[in-house]
């Protein structure tokens, strides 16, 4: 049973929908297993040539649902046993500096994440993934991991927490946009408009709110039309590209920095503030003085 996504079948297309739009979709540990869980039964199911990623509510992902680890740093959100390596985990963000950090124990925790992100990757059938509103932080992880991107024309998409607290583990961006356009991101932690993320070679397409759906359904259905076993060669085909340069060690040392970032003196302070103040408190106090805009406005790289 799915608690934070929807799974259905509609013909040949598998439509996975994240459901947490009370919380913006929050990434939490079950998400990733989830969505690997429902990858899986769309690639077992001969019907389904295509699989469809989107999200309720007003935004596709706000990123990890942080504020009950970074607020509230004696609340266990894992549903692992207290004391395993996944609880301790969740708490590391939380970690007492005076104390010793166990930088593998970081490392358990979001591989784990990635493994399921990377279903999106790894899928036999293609996935097309979109975009409204707002897809930030680790929601960029499951929009890197699909194979094509369909996104709203005012959305936000991006990764504000490498200006401190966090680096992407998927580690996608260099291989999706190339190396400079990824530095350009994140170096500053900006975010693009679904405008700029066309004109960046980001997503495939982009269009307003109120046309979004039926773009991405009429890309949907054009991908349903090839046999199943044609989809399975070229994606294999294109996907050998990253493999071949090298996205398994990338992944590795991104996930091990995103921990190393949450224990750095910057990193401290960041947890600091959202214990005293709340989360959104400290977010606020990270980007405002990068002059963010927000999701609604375009133009959002200055």
């Amino acid at each position: 049973m799915e608690t934070t996504v929807i799974y259905r079948v509609d013909g040949p297309i598998a439509r996975i929908t994240l459901n947490r739009p009370e919380r913006g979709n929050g990434i939490t540990l079950d998400m990733p297993r989830e969505i690997a869980a429902c990858v899986e039964r769309a690639n077992l199911d001969p019907a389904v040539h295509v699989i469809a990623l989107s999200g309720n509510g007003k935004g596709f992902c706000g990123g990890y649902d942080l504020v009950a680890s970074a607020e509230r740093p004696e609340t266990g959100v894992t549903g692992a046993p207290a004391g395993s390596p996944l609880d301790a985990a969740v708490q590391a963000g939380n970690h007492d500096p005076s104390g010793v950090w166990d930088p593998i124990v970081d490392y358990q925790m979001m591989s784990r994440n990635v493994r399921g992100f990377m279903s999106l990757f790894h899928s036999d059938k293609p996935v097309v993934c979109k975009v409204h509103g707002f897809c930030v932080a680790g929601g960029t992880d499951m929009a890197l991991c699909s194979d094509l991107l369909v996104i709203e024309d005012e959305a936000k998409i991006g990764y504000p927490p490498a200006r401190v607290w966090g680096t992407p583990t998927t580690a996608l961006w260099a291989f999706r946009i190339g190396v400079e356009k990824a530095k350009r991101l994140l170096f500053t932690g900006d975010c693009l408009s679904g405008r700029e993320a066309v004109q960046w070679g980001l997503a495939t397409e982009c269009a307003p709110r109120a046309e979004l759906d039926a773009r991405c359904e009429a890309l949907l259905e054009r991908i349903a039309r090839v046999p199943v076993n044609q989809l399975v060669m070229q994606k294999l085909l294109i996907n050998q590209a990253m493999y071949a340069q090298g996205l398994a060690a990338t992944q590795a040392l991104g996930v091990l920095f995103d921990g190393v970032s949450r224990h750095t003196r910057e990193g401290y302070a960041f947890q600091q503030r959202a214990m005293a103040d709340g989360f959104k408190a400290a977010v606020r106090d990270r980007d405002e003085p990068f002059g963010d805009l927000g999701p609604k406005t375009s133009g959002v790289i200055k």
